[in-house]
């Protein structure tokens, strides 16, 4: 799922702020692009934001990033609440790939995060 931020190129170097609004570019169905904003809509420095989708493919979009140190580092929880438009047309959608596509964007990230910081021990 192809997956790039259009927004200001130096917005991740500035500090999260609630009412920071994010756009991307998602192609998520045969390459087709999509345009997808959404909104930083609460930020606790340190221990937790959230993203809502303010346009974009789904119906619903809450995304909640939790931040905890532990010993020897940081450990980073998701929460995500979605759902996608079309009624069962959308559920069989979701059933049928959405839902992996998702999966597929976390163990990315989840991978990353492992090659730049390292595997916790």
């Amino acid at each position: 799922m192809g997956f790039h931020v259009t927004s200001d190129p130096d917005f991740s170097s500035r500090k999260m702020y609630a009412g920071q609004v994010i756009t991307y570019t998602v192609t998520p169905i045969l390459g087709i692009p999509l345009f997808w904003m959404t909104e930083i809509t609460h930020v606790e420095d340190g221990q937790f934001f959230v993203d809502e989708q303010r346009v974009g493919p789904y119906t619903l979009w809450h995304h909640q990033h939790h931040f905890k140190v532990i010993p020897g580092g940081v450990e980073m929880t998701d929460l995500v609440h979605y759902r996608v438009p079309l009624g069962w047309l959308g559920d069989f959608a979701n059933w049928l790939f959405v839902r992996s596509q998702l999966k597929g964007i976390f163990d990315f990230r989840t991978k990353k995060l492992v090659e730049m910081f390292g595997e916790m021990g």
